[in-house]
């Protein structure tokens, strides 16, 4: 596994660039809302620890991950002036291929919304084959998916901003 040997936590808040200017949205799957909020709570902490400033932070909810592409599209469209906008979802293995179609279909989504928009989506979907590998990486022994996309948000909103003329 990719987070094996990584905790997904680890970040040095002295090399990231500092989050108190960028406004940030994040949309989260109400779907295994347990794991969820623990990555929403590691997104938002690793924002504040970063510069960043609560009320700079926009939360939307959506039933489910398959939904997330339609409400970071809809944030973005609302909010022009966010910096970046992270998707936070999980998605466990059933005994059924609905696992795989919305997988497929949430991270495509997001790299169109990348590719077509101009706000940085970041994609924090969990694709796990269990709850407990889901447990491990939204703030168990496997660090928190979600801080890590917060730092990644953070230093796309930077590269957005020095790639403005």
């Amino acid at each position: 596994m990719a987070t094996e040997n990584k905790n997904l936590s680890s970040y040095d808040n002295t090399e990231i660039p500092n989050a108190k200017n960028f406004r940030f949205g994040i949309v989260v799957s109400e779907w295994n809302s347990d794991i969820t909020q623990g990555m929403f709570q590691g997104a938002f902490d690793a924002i504040i620890d970063c510069g960043g400033i609560k009320e700079n932070i926009v939360r939307w909810n959506v039933p489910g991950s398959f939904e997330l592409v339609y409400g970071c599209k809809k944030m973005t469209e609302a909010y022009e002036m966010l910096d970046a906008v992270i998707a936070i979802g999980s998605v466990i293995q059933g005994e059924t291929k609905h696992f795989d179609y919305v997988c497929e279909a949430v991270s495509q989504g997001i790299k169109d919304l990348n590719v077509q928009g101009d706000i940085p989506v970041i994609f924090c979907v969990l694709t796990d084959n269990t709850m407990q590998q889901a447990i491990d990486r939204s703030g168990g022994k496997h660090g928190n998916k979600g801080t890590e996309a917060a730092i990644a948000a953070i230093k796309m909103a930077q590269l957005r901003k020095d790639a403005r003329f």
